[in-house]
């Protein structure tokens, strides 16, 4: 016969209330009296019924994930780190894969709802103003996307692709070429806004092309375009492009990085398996899961009511004010870059100084978190 909560309050000494709220409202219970209950939980093998436990608290205990492309491998160690941190506060994920298409984005935010207590978004294609709608439907945190008022965890990419692009001019490198990742990506426009200003000081010529999808296919398919601008280095928009373009490349007889350098973002696994073993911009998309999903609780933390946005209270309000979390990169420098055609020439003064690995600070380390939504 299954374990019941009159078990454990029977074999702890107290009263089913205080099982009840052991496991719905800890923080309302003594410590002592915590530990011992769920102590006694665990050697009577006692688990609560979550969907009783849902329309008590009005907590379902489960969380949305939503992520542009699972086959891409950006997304599994973010994915792997959110459910770990859930499941130690004892949450259970949902994920959810919208093949980088913003209506079935939106389509999915609907339709998990009123199944979950929050949303967590991860580089939506979705325009602010719609996500800006959904989360008066229910609380969502956004990854790789800033929005004034809305909880965010980002990943300083400007900072990342400033470091390669002053990576590349330090080698020599002049006429450079930056593969353009999806329409509608805010980690796309800040590469390329950052790009552009740090090829600008260091005297360079940036040539975008794009957008393309961020896969190893759309890498490959630019490899003629890029022959054909006459470009030393390439930053890609992501290590999938930068893989693609170096098997185009190679198939076009133009060795790298004795003809072109290239560098991409995101440090996957397959980076450093290629060969050459690519250079890179590493995000911290384990740190930025763990992150997203404890703003995404403590948001829950708040009355269920107010914090779904149905009432007008001080809770829903807190929750459109949530502070953003800026987490760094890293420039990780391996054998797919070289010297350009300029290489041990002076260079513009306004160029910062290289080669060499630029280190901000370590993957995943916070800059700071503000509360008016603006990360400095």
């Amino acid at each position: 016969m299954p374990v019941t909560i009159r078990d454990v309050a029977r074999a702890s000494g107290v009263h089913i209330s205080t099982v009840s709220r052991t496991f719905s409202a800890p923080h309302l219970v003594n410590p002592e009296t915590r530990v011992r209950v769920l102590a006694c939980a665990e050697d009577l093998g006692y688990r609560p019924n979550r969907a009783a436990r849902a329309l008590i608290t009005g907590r379902t205990h489960n969380i949305g994930l939503i992520i542009a492309d699972i086959a891409n491998p950006f997304f599994p160690p973010l994915i792997k780190a959110a459910e770990g941190q859930a499941r130690h506060r004892d949450y259970h994920v949902f994920v959810a894969d919208t093949n980088e298409d913003p209506t079935t984005e939106e389509e999915l935010v609907h339709a998990l709802a009123k199944q979950v207590d929050g949303v967590l978004l991860c580089s939506p294609r979705m325009s602010n103003s719609l996500i800006e709608q959904l989360s008066r439907e229910v609380p969502l945190v956004v990854v790789n996307r800033q929005l004034t008022g809305l909880p965010c965890v980002l990943m300083d990419v400007g900072q990342g692709a400033r470091a390669a692009v002053e990576h590349l001019v330090g080698l020599g490198h002049r006429e450079i070429a930056l593969l353009g990742g999806p329409r509608g990506s805010w980690t796309n426009r800040e590469i390329r806004r950052a790009a552009g200003a740090a090829a600008r000081a260091g005297g360079a010529e940036l040539t975008v092309l794009g957008p393309n999808p961020p896969t190893e296919t759309g890498g490959l398919a630019l490899a003629e375009q890029v022959q054909r601008s006459g470009v030393t280095a390439v930053l890609a928009y992501n290590d999938l492009m930068a893989i693609g373009l170096i098997e185009g490349l190679d198939a076009l007889g133009i060795r790298v990085p004795e003809q072109v350098s290239v560098v991409g973002v995101d440090d996957i696994a397959l980076s450093r398996l290629t060969r050459p073993k690519l250079t890179t911009v590493a995000t911290p998309t384990a740190a930025a899961g763990r992150t997203a999903v404890d703003m995404l609780l403590q948001l829950d933390a708040e009355p269920p009511r107010a914090v779904r946005g149905i009432g007008t209270g001080t809770a829903a309000g807190a929750r459109r004010t949530t502070a953003q979390v800026m987490l760094q990169t890293e420039l990780v420098i391996r054998d797919s870059t070289g010297p350009g055609p300029h290489a041990g020439r002076d260079r513009p003064s306004a160029a910062p100084a290289g080669p060499g690995p630029h280190r901000l600070a370590g993957p995943g380390d916070p800059v700071v978190a503000t509360g008016d939504g603006v990360a400095s």
